[in-house]
This record gives C-alpha cells, sequence and structure tokens, in this order.
C-alpha cells in the first residue's frame, strides 16, 4: 500500500511557495511552517521505524512458533510410525498364540477323546496330582486366550494413540501454515516500511537542506520577522538587471527544457503505475537542461533508486501556480532557493551511465532521457499526482511526437 501511495509520481513535502509579484495568504510559506514541516516528517518517520520493529518483532515471534510446530509434527510422526510398528508386532504375535491356541484345543479335543488324555489325567499319583493335570492343559489354552486379549487391548490403545497424533498432526500442520502466512504478511510490510523510509529518509533529507538554506536566506533578508518570514518573498535575494530593474520572476509563457527531442514515453498508465510526466529522449547523455520557466528551485534528490538526480522549480506563468520537475539529471547546476530564469541552465541529460543496465543506480531508467513534467499548485509533497499533472504546454502527449526549438512560447 505504502508503495503505491508514492509510486513512480514520488515527491518530497517541502513548502507552498509565492512569487514576488503573486504572492496570496493560501500560497505564503513562512519558516516556522517550513520548520514545523520538517519536524513533522521526523515524527512520521519515527511512527514508521516503530511500526517495522513491531512488524519485525511479530516475525520473531512467529518463527519460532513455527520451528516449535515443526519440532512437534516431527515428534508426532515419529510416534506415530512407532504406534504402527507396535501394531504390526502384537497383530503379529497374536496370529502366533492363534497358532498355538487351536494347536492346544486340538490336542485337548484329541486327548479328551482318546486314552492319552485318559492316561495322563489317571496317570497321577494322588487326587490334588489329577486335579492339577487337568487344570494344566485348561489353563494353557486360557493362558493364551488371555494372551491374544492383551494385545488386542493394546493394538486398539495404539490405533487410538494413532488418531489421536494424525489429529495433532492435521492442527500442527494448519498452524504451521498460518504462521507462515503471517510471517509473510510482515516480510511484506517490513518490505513496504524499509521502501517508504527510502522515500522518507529523502524527503527528511531535502527539507532539512531547504530548511537550512532559508534559515540562511531568511537570516540575512528579513531578520527582524523571525519564523514569519514568507520563505520567497522575505528571504529571496533581488535580482537586478544592467539598468538596474528589478527582474520580475513570474512568466508570460513556457519555453521547452531543450532545444529538441522526440517523446519516448507518455504521461498516463504505464507498467502497472502512473507515469507523471513525458520522457523526452533524443540527446545524447550531457546536453543541458534549461529551466522552462523562471521561478525558485523548491527541491533537489540525489541519486535517487527511482529517478536518479531530480530537481523541482516553483514557477508562475500567467498568474498561474505550477510545478515543474526534471529527473534523471546527470547532475545539476542549481542549488536550493536559486532564483533561475529561463536561459538559466538548471542541469544536464543523464539516464545512460547512471542507469542501473550500465552499472549506475538508477533502476529507472534505459538510456539517455529528461523525465519533464508539469504539475498544477506550487511544489508541496503530495500535489504532484495524477489529479494535477498536466501535459506540459506547447507539447503533445503522443509517442514519437518531435520538436526542434525551445523558443517556441506558450
Amino acid at each position: 500500500m505504502i508503495k503505491k501511495i508514492f509510486g513512480i509520481s514520488f515527491c518530497f513535502l517541502l513548502f507552498s511557495f509565492s512569487f514576488l509579484s503573486n504572492v496570496s495568504a493560501e500560497d505564503a510559506q513562512t519558516l516556522g511552517e517550513l520548520k514545523k514541516s520538517y519536524q513533522d516528517k521526523l515524527d512520521e518517520k519515527a511512527r514508521n521505524e516503530a511500526m517495522s520493529s513491531e512488524a519485525k518483532a511479530e516475525i520473531a515471534r512467529k518463527e519460532a512458533a513455527l520451528k516449535q510446530a515443526e519440532a512437534d509434527i516431527h515428534d508426532a510422526r515419529a510416534e506415530m510410525e512407532q504406534a504402527q510398528k507396535d501394531i504390526d508386532a502384537s497383530n503379529q504375535r497374536i496370529d502366533e498364540l492363534k497358532v498355538n491356541a487351536s494347536e492346544v484345543l486340538l490336542y485337548l479335543q484329541q486327548m479328551k477323546g482318546t486314552n492319552a488324555y485318559i492316561e495322563y489325567v489317571t496317570g497321577a499319583t494322588t487326587m490334588t496330582d489329577m486335579i492339577m493335570r487337568i487344570a494344566a492343559v485348561e489353563q494353557l489354552s486360557n493362558q493364551i486366550h488371555g494372551t491374544i486379549g492383551d494385545l488386542e487391548t493394546e493394538i486398539k490403545r495404539n490405533e487410538d494413540l494413532k488418531k489421536e497424533l494424525d489429529e495433532k498432526t492435521k492442527k500442527l500442520e494448519a498452524q504451521t501454515v498460518e504462521y507462515k502466512k503471517v510471517i509473510e504478511e510482515n516480510y511484506d510490510k517490513v518490505d513496504e516500511y524499509d521502501s517508504y523510509a527510502l522515500d522518507i529518509n529523502a524527503q527528511i533529507t531535502s527539507l532539512k537542506n531547504l530548511l537550512d538554506t532559508y534559515e540562511d536566506k531568511c537570516a540575512k533578508w528579513a531578520p527582524e520577522k523571525g519564523d514569519n518570514a514568507i520563505l520567497n518573498v522575505d528571504c529571496i535575494e533581488p535580482k537586478y538587471d544592467d539598468s538596474g530593474d528589478l527582474i520580475p520572476i513570474g512568466n508570460d509563457g513556457w519555453l521547452k527544457p531543450l532545444y529538441s527531442g522526440v517523446i519516448t514515453s507518455e504521461i498516463g498508465s504505464r507498467w502497472g503505475s502512473y507515469h507523471n510526466a513525458l520522457d523526452i529522449g533524443g540527446n545524447a547523455e550531457g546536453t543541458p537542461v534549461y529551466a522552462a520557466a523562471a521561478g525558485v528551485v523548491s527541491g533537489m534528490v540525489h541519486r535517487y533508486s527511482c529517478g536518479g538526480n531530480m530537481l523541482y522549480i516553483d514557477v508562475n506563468v500567467n498568474g498561474e501556480a505550477y510545478t515543474t520537475y526534471y529527473y534523471h539529471l546527470l547532475s545539476f547546476n542549481v542549488n536550493l532557493g536559486d532564483v533561475v530564469t529561463q536561459d538559466t541552465i538548471i542541469g544536464y541529460v543523464g539516464g545512460y551511465s547512471t542507469g542501473k543496465n550500465h552499472g549506475g543506480y538508477d533502476s529507472c531508467t534505459t538510456g539517455a532521457h529528461l523525465h519533464f513534467g508539469v504539475a498544477k499548485g506550487y511544489y508541496n509533497g503530495y500535489s504532484i499526482s495524477k489529479n494535477n499533472v498536466i501535459t506540459p504546454p506547447g507539447f503533445s502527449n503522443t509517442y514519437g511526437w518531435r520538436f526542434y526549438s525551445r523558443y517556441d512560447m506558450y
């Protein structure tokens, strides 16, 4: 679930941005709010780690229970095998005794019907001896029958034991299935928590870098406002042209981020997830990437496992707020909080040497290209989703569509 929440549209909770000429109460974010965002993210990480620890503890408990259940199953099966051996041995003994009993009975019948039996009985020297001789023969027969009865009782006891052990084994086997299911579910949770930890750690790093940047900027340009300083109004160094006029950050239109290119992957569903930008190919690794609109660098992610070097710039075009984002960069050419124009080289096309297929670290690229996207609203983490991602103005969301100039303004 956590992976689905972040997915390809992964982004980091940073701040709502306002430009000098287009500030509104709902857009502006203060230094104090940025500090709170950072602390909230630290708290979220702590909760995530607690859930991960509990999942790992549950795995340990169930693995111990599984090990014991498997040992009990092994013992029960050994007892069942021994019980079956005892049953087989008793049955064999009964068969032997039945043969002996038959022979004794036949002998008695023959003796009682012949002089041999009479001679054996009358050969006694005393009455006591005679009685004892008669009893001895009959006692031998009764003893055989008694032993057979004992063995049959023993067989019944062993059969009952086998049944009991069989039921016990089935219950243990059912328990092992349940234990394995719980273990698998918790391993899935740990995988999600660990995957999420990668995301949240990157968010925390990005937030901390941004906070450090703006603490310095706000201390320099608006020390009297403290935590109430509006980040991109009070804490940005003014830019002036050669004539001394203030350079506006707002834009009247858009330019392409590259001088030429071809769409190699569209915005929309792809490989079971949502692809939140256009992939632009046709450029060698190291080709300069420009800002599609003037704005302020609002987020930087270094060497992320799916996206590589990722850059976010908050822009305002014709009075509307947007976030532009550029993934798979070979390297950055700007820093957090920098004001950029449409002529600023913000980074360089990457994706070939940085891709895992070529020994790199970025699993979501197989060749040199730029992942370029535009979303409505300023960069605040959850704003970049399929609900507010748009086709970059001046582009066609069509595989194979080409452009040959970045100066077609829209």
